[in-house]
């Protein structure tokens, strides 16, 4: 699927449709179809990358390293699947809340770049299901 050029600012549309062809990708397994949404100096921290790279502190730096660890990512779980729950939009971001194949809820944040690639990505994860409700503190 090719990129989408945003517009000065996001809208509803440009949104949703980056939303589902991202999830799309994800859910194709396609190495180069997920990577085709990301830009070459992207940015993404996830705690999962702190536990897989001790050195990094959660963060992956340039779509080299990107492409390794989604590919560790796909080998990892072959059974990977995203619903897609809602999507949020901002001036230039987008965040992606979905249920993983664990049955858990995964919030991406996604800064994008003028050209409408994904230049920085903020993961964040519960142990959660969708329905869950928040614990009393």
């Amino acid at each position: 699927m090719a990129v989408l050029k945003m517009a000065t600012m996001l809208n509803e549309a440009f949104a949703l449709k980056l939303a589902r062809e991202m999830t799309a990708a994800w859910n194709s397994h396609d190495l180069e179809r997920i990577l085709e949404h990301y830009e070459e100096d992207v940015t993404l921290t996830s705690p999962y990358a702190a536990e897989r790279y001790a050195d990094t502190a959660g963060v992956v730096r340039g779509k080299a390293a990107l492409r390794a660890y989604f590919a560790l990512a796909l080998a990892a779980y072959p059974e990977l699947h995203f619903e897609l729950v809602d999507v949020l939009w901002g001036v230039s971001s987008v965040v992606l809340y979905y249920v993983n194949q664990r049955g858990t809820m995964t919030a991406e944040v996604l800064e994008l770049s003028p050209s409408g690639r994904v230049a920085r990505v903020l993961a964040n994860y519960s142990n959660a299901g969708p329905r869950a409700q928040l614990p009393v503190l």
